[in-house]
């Protein structure tokens, strides 16, 4: 891929991703505004849940980037490994499902709404299928399909929110239902994507790349309980109605604050091909080290000029877009605008060790990043809304500085043949 093909390809899903976003923020701003306190609780308990699966499954979409980057260097389709990991990924998502249907759990996490448990279900089931057309769409340089992809999702949901509105169903349920939805938008280009697979190809072995894909599910699994899934540990800490009303105005915050971050997973596709292919001789993986170091110390620039305008503008655009019965302090949002571009840095340093086929070190990252979340947020002091908020401050930030060690390392290179 020339620059000039790859400056095309990364504006074009650039634009994507950012319709994509545009696209997303109507249902949350619907959902506190026809929502009581408690109910955009449950929801947002649920987006976070299914958007937590769709992060789980981001590895899904590197890898089958990756095994397509290498396979279009060598002028090949990609074989039957392809397949397999998807197959993994869906049967891994498949018995998550199951266990958040048992009663207790579904009850716990959504109260009276338990049904759209099953909604979570098959939603993370087609997802597992979108990440892989994505990852293949995106590996061949089918850029323009890739973002189609990425639009229709988000577009999806939005028609359809907005036909269940004109008839009436403005619920937790139909909201739910509406979002799910957009886990099927990956139809429409199925065959486009089918064109650069040979499923009776050259396949790595069940066993291998159950393992493979299987600790990057886990690493992103870990990712996403303080990406999307993050409502609904800290729902587990609230005892009393109260907290969970003052819940309510947080979660909305964080989604609002998340959402640019859902979308960059597309990102960290694009990113892992790069990576593959600036690591063919030393003149490139010199480029992508400087490109590392200056994007890392950029992050941190980013996060604490975020973090000032969130805390004087973020109360008042809260209100605006959810209404006054959500008071959320500007030190709130200030946090969460810190915590969301430091995890955005982390995800992207993340995709360079998925390039190198580090698995373990994306394991140990997220890992860290997770238990720091929580660990804060069960032990530190201040009532539920302040542990939440240093929980998502104080992991990302020292997972910035693990991600960074880990990939700054000298004389490491990504994997460049098909194993």
């Amino acid at each position: 891929m020339t620059g000039k093909t790859a400056g095309r390809s990364l504006g074009t899903v650039g634009i994507a991703v950012l319709v994509a976003a545009g696209l997303g923020y109507p249902i949350l701003i619907v959902t506190g505004r026809v929502l009581s306190e408690a109910d955009a609780a449950v929801f947002l308990t649920f987006w976070g849940l299914v958007f937590g699966v769709g992060s789980t499954l981001a590895p899904v979409e590197q890898e089958l980037s990756r095994l397509a980057a290498v396979a279009d260097v060598a002028g090949k389709r990609v074989g039957g490994t392809a397949v397999r990991t998807v197959a993994v990924a869906a049967a891994a998502v498949g018995v998550f499902g199951l266990l958040v249907l048992v009663p207790p759990v579904s009850g716990r996490l959504f109260g009276e709404y338990s049904v759209i448990a099953l909604v979570a279900l098959v939603s993370g089931l087609a997802f597992a299928v979108q990440f892989g057309t994505r990852g293949l769409l995106i590996g061949f340089h089918e850029a323009k399909a890739f973002g189609g992809l990425v639009v229709t999702e988000a577009a999806v949901r939005i028609v359809l929110l907005g036909l269940f509105l004109l008839l009436g169903l403005n619920g937790v349920v139909p909201l739910a239902v509406a979002v799910a939805a957009g886990s099927f938008a990956f139809l429409p280009f199925g065959l486009r994507a089918r064109k650069h697979l040979h499923v009776a190809g050259d396949a790595e072995p069940w066993g291998v790349v159950a393992r493979r894909i299987l600790v990057l599910m886990l690493s992103a699994g870990l990712t996403a309980s303080v990406l999307t899934g993050y409502p609904a540990i800290v729902k587990l800490f609230a005892t009393t109605q109260g907290e969970l009303e003052a819940l309510g105005g947080l979660f909305l915050a964080l989604s609002v604050a998340r959402v640019p971050l859902l979308l960059l997973s597309p990102v960290q596709a694009m990113a892992v091909p790069t990576v593959v292919r600036l690591s063919q001789d030393e003149e490139g993986h010199g480029k992508l080290r400087a490109l590392l170091v200056k994007g890392s110390a950029g992050a941190f620039g980013l996060a604490a000029v975020g973090a000032a305008l969130g805390w004087l503008i973020g109360p008042w655009v809260v209100q605006l877009l959810f209404g006054a019965k959500f008071d959320v302090p500007g030190w709130v949002v200030a946090g969460l605008v810190w915590s969301s571009v430091l995890l955005g840095a982390v995800m992207l340093l993340a995709a360079v060790l998925v390039a190198r086929t580090e698995g373990g070190k994306v394991l140990v990252l997220w890992a860290v990043v997770a238990a720091l979340s929580v660990l804060v947020l069960a032990l530190a002091p201040g009532d539920l809304v302040l542990r939440a908020v240093l929980g998502l401050v104080v992991a990302p930030t020292a997972g910035a500085f693990v991600a960074m060690a880990f990939v700054l390392r000298p004389g490491v290179r990504a994997e460049t043949s098909t194993g």
